[in-house]
């Protein structure tokens, strides 16, 4: 063969390399072309909305609540303009989007960038690279995060079918919470005073609390669904402050995706969702129509001492009928059937569900779990009590006011971004970089309390060398009260290797870890009265914000930022900021 090519015609020697190329490497070149620029603009703008018989002016998108949904395929670039028309200064975070050295486009106020100003526009720009699945989209400032919120659909790339049986349809269904009240004020009022701030009035299914008072008839949310049909529901947890079963009336769900990576299947009845988490589950409906309407519900799991919301939002699960068969005098009165629900603070049923969720660990869908660790860390979360101000009247005794925070140390946001300060050599008076990589004393965590609750503060962070990997041990305490805290890390997938209840025991636990198929996320419970142990590779340069994503929490401090320096190759280090940054 070798002869004959040599003997050939130049212009057949091309066409025969053509050829080959096209035969060897369909999937490099079809992947080459299948690759797209998806273009948004969001509009912040105010819209009347009406829920509870009350109508009230709320911060949206593009006058949409909840927002636009963003669809895209994985590798795809997406490139979203914001452009702000309220009077509150506003930041968008993708929530779960690696942003693979596009750290500028994270969105967090004051980590990775200077919020967009009234009057002002920022284009987030950024590669969807190595995930599939379900992630969303939120403010990352204050508590705008209540009504502007959204969907991202990310779908495997083009000819690459689910690791499931294909659904005949999907469908986003966004967890939420409704005030009354104006949220800005809820929680400037509770900053102000030191005390917690008021609870939401109702639950939502896509902004629709359901028919919970005699004026929300119109305001549930309905999903219509054919007899034998398979249907995808995207669950997101968008609330502000509430982690969430989420439950169909006498149907039992599919469990395939947890925060856009695929796991292993399995059957539940009831889905325990926090903020910040995202969850895929397959619906199979009946292969008969039955003569009922089924609750599509969702309801609060609560452990923390706090007062909380405890209202269930619930939609309809209807069949659709053949022609001939469906008329609506018989549809209204079909009787309705309810999910039944754990206790709301039934700890027990939330480590068994979350010990279920593993990922597929196979050769398509590895789990790179990091087997060694250059790096250990050990962070208490919880709460506290700070000194407020001497012009300050809050109301805790003494002058004193709720705080929360990670290893005793409440975080004081910056007034510039901690990202544009690291990038540029300027932290001096803006971070420093000797966050406590363990407790500054040690106690009985989950027992009694120390006499001196009081917490530090500061802008303080981690600094890691690229590629550093990462054991990091959440350990729940129960000063003033024993409360799940969802975890969320930006940047950065990891995996949960471990968790239980009780104090972490550093030579009996780590024995038990799961390094073959741990759950890989974005978004950890770390258990009430408990911990939980993640690893993770810091192959991300930037400022990576940590945080509790019950929003109370992070307005108390409980939150801090770990910085990824440079990697020594081109492909390892930050690119600059895009010129139309914001500036603070």
């Amino acid at each position: 063969m070798g002869i004959a090519y040599l003997n050939m015609p130049g212009f057949m020697r091309a066409m025969f390399i053509m050829l080959c190329a096209m035969m060897i490497l369909p999937e490099l070149t079809h992947a080459k072309h299948a690759r797209v620029t998806r273009h948004y603009k969001f509009n912040i703008k105010m819209q009347n909305f009406t829920r509870l018989c009350q109508t009230k002016s709320i911060v949206t998108v593009n006058g949409r609540f909840p927002g636009p949904r963003i669809i895209a395929r994985e590798g795809d670039r997406i490139v979203v303009k914001v452009v702000n028309h309220v009077q509150y200064n506003v930041t968008l975070h993708w929530h779960g989007i690696r942003q693979l050295k596009s750290a500028w486009a994270d969105g967090p106020a004051y980590i990775t960038q200077c919020p967009i100003q009234t009057g002002q526009s920022f284009v987030y720009n950024f590669t969807v690279i190595g995930q599939r699945g379900t992630l969303w989209w939120h403010a990352h400032i204050s508590w705008l995060r209540t009504t502007l919120y959204g969907p991202i659909v990310i779908l495997p790339k083009r000819h690459v079918p689910y690791p499931f049986p294909q659904p005949f349809r999907e469908v986003p269904i966004i967890l939420g919470e409704w005030w009354k009240a104006d949220t800005e004020a809820v929680i400037n009022q509770a900053m102000q005073t030191g005390l917690a701030p008021n609870i939401s009035d109702v639950h939502t299914i896509n902004g629709l609390p359901g028919p919970v008072s005699n004026c929300a008839a119109k305001e549930t949310f309905q999903l219509k669904v054919k007899p034998g049909k398979t249907y995808l529901l995207r669950l997101i947890n968008a609330a502000l402050n509430d982690e969430m079963f989420f439950s169909i009336a006498n149907h039992t769900l599919t469990m395939v995706e947890a925060d856009a990576v695929y796991v292993k299947p399995f059957s539940t009845k009831i889905v325990l969702i926090t903020p910040g988490q995202t969850v895929n589950v397959l619906l199979k409906a009946k292969s008969k129509a039955p003569n009922g309407t089924f609750a599509i519900s969702t309801r609060p799991y609560a452990t923390g001492p706090a007062s909380f919301d405890n209202t269930t939002a619930t939609g309809f699960l209807e069949y659709k009928k053949t022609s001939h068969a469906s008329n609506k005098s018989n549809t209204k009165k079909l009787p309705l059937l309810r999910a039944v629900f754990p206790k709301f603070n039934d700890t027990v049923f939330a480590m068994n569900f979350h010990n279920k969720v593993r990922s597929l660990a196979n050769a398509r869908f590895p789990a790179k779990v990091p087997k060694t660790v250059d790096r250990h860390f050990f962070f208490t979360v919880g709460l506290g009590i700070s000194k407020c101000s001497k012009n300050q009247q809050c109301q805790g005794p003494n002058n004193t006011r709720v705080a929360a925070a990670v290893n005793n140390v409440t975080f004081v946001t910056p007034n510039i971004a901690l990202l544009q300060a690291h990038f540029f050599n300027k932290s001096k008076g803006v971070y420093t970089t000797d966050f406590p990589s363990n407790p500054p004393f040690k106690f009985n965590y989950t027992g009694t309390p120390p006499s001196n609750i009081f917490v530090s503060s500061g802008t303080k962070t981690v600094v890691l060398p690229y590629n550093t990997s990462v054991e990091l041990v959440l350990q729940d305490t129960s000063i003033i009260g024993a409360e799940s805290h969802p975890l969320h890390l930006h940047g950065f997938n990891f995996f949960i290797v471990g968790q239980g209840n009780g104090n972490f025991d550093p030579k009996k636990d780590p024995i038990k870890f799961n390094l073959v198929d741990p759950a890989e996320r974005n978004t950890a419970g770390v258990p009430s009265g408990g911990w939980v142990a993640v690893r993770f590779l810091a192959d991300n340069p930037g400022v990576w914000f940590m945080h509790c994503h019950l929003e109370v929490h992070t307005s108390w401090g409980l939150k801090m930022a770990w910085i990824v320096q440079d990697g020594k190759r081109r492909n390892q280090k930050l690119p600059p900021p895009p010129s139309d940054l914001p500036k603070c």
